[in-house]
């Protein structure tokens, strides 16, 4: 009797469990012809790390200008000084700049006490500061290896130490974290970098995971991991595109414009162009072979750059 009880609660959970898997097939493809609508982002404390250039210096322009309060921070005083200054001139005076080295735990969260007396608790964390070295592996340094995952990696460790508690008081928040298509895939003179990339898309779906379990599923705090392709900062030294006319490389204004898209409609992943997640995923169900096949027909990356 408790065997055939037993047997057909195990047939129930089945059951719901198939139907919640059709339920969201069919929200997904819902929510594929009908996107979901922007929320705003007016009043948010957006704070973007690595703001004096590129991706950074464009996100917190953007931003700006879609009424949030703007916290800067950069190592380089002078570049982040020059982005709060061209905020400024559209008009908006909710913009803070701030020195900081984010590989440096003590740095970020004393700056980060600052912020907190200064501007007030951060609603949105954008983790964006990076570097790429390109060389093959036995080319990098160890200094060089160890910076790469200082900056990369455990600068998004002490970002969240010195952020995630206040949104987690108050059940609001929003995590971005740049990874990198280098984070999907292995490329060729980017081996420490791509493993940094891949630990940024660990850390960002097991810290969902944690609070959604942790709070029994009640966590309201969204995480947006961003996967771009070569984005034309200068970041990409020296890079390898067979096909210039189908696979350019990203504009800085696009790739921004996608990201602020992806937090602003709470994707949790997002490649920069879009197309790029399914075509990978895919792919990634044939043989390997059929994998480096593809690799090679595209051939496009980046070229080794001497130290």
């Amino acid at each position: 009797m408790v065997k055939a009880y037993n047997g057909a609660l195990i047939l129930a959970d089945v059951l719901v469990l198939i139907l919640k898997i059709l339920y969201y097939i069919c929200e997904s493809i819902y929510k594929f012809f009908v996107p979901a609508e922007e929320k705003s982002v007016a009043g948010e404390i957006v704070l973007i790390t690595g703001t004096g250039h590129g991706i950074g210096k464009e996100l917190a322009l953007r931003y700006a200008s879609l009424g949030a309060t703007v916290v800067c921070w950069d190592l380089n005083q002078q570049a982040n000084e020059e982005t709060i200054n061209e905020i400024k001139k559209t008009g908006t005076t909710a913009a803070y700049a701030y020195q900081c080295d984010v590989s440096k735990r003590e740095d970020v969260l004393s700056v980060a006490e600052k912020v907190k007396r200064e501007v007030g608790d951060v609603t949105i964390l954008v983790n964006n500061a990076g570097i790429m070295p390109c060389h093959t592996l036995l080319d990098h340094t160890t200094d060089e290896i160890k910076r790469i995952f200082d900056i990369n990696v455990l600068a998004h460790f002490w970002m969240l130490q010195a952020f995630l508690p206040s949104m987690i008081e108050k059940n609001h928040g929003h995590v971005v974290a740049l990874s990198s298509l280098a984070g999907i895939g292995g490329f060729p003179n980017l081996v420490p970098y791509c493993a940094s990339k891949f630990a940024v898309r660990g850390l960002m779906e097991a810290l969902s995971e944690e609070l959604r379990i942790g709070t029994k599923g009640k966590s309201l705090i969204k995480f947006t991991t961003i996967y771009p392709y070569m984005v034309d900062t200068g970041l990409c030294k020296k890079p390898k595109i067979k096909f210039e006319k189908i696979l350019p490389l990203v504009s800085t204004q696009q790739a921004v414009s996608q990201i602020i898209r992806a937090q602003r409609t709470n994707q949790q992943e997002k490649t920069v162009p879009s197309f790029w997640l399914s075509t990978l995923t895919i792919t990634r169900i044939f043989p390997d072979n059929v994998l480096r096949a593809v690799a090679d027909f595209c051939d496009s990356g980046v070229e080794a750059v001497s130290s």
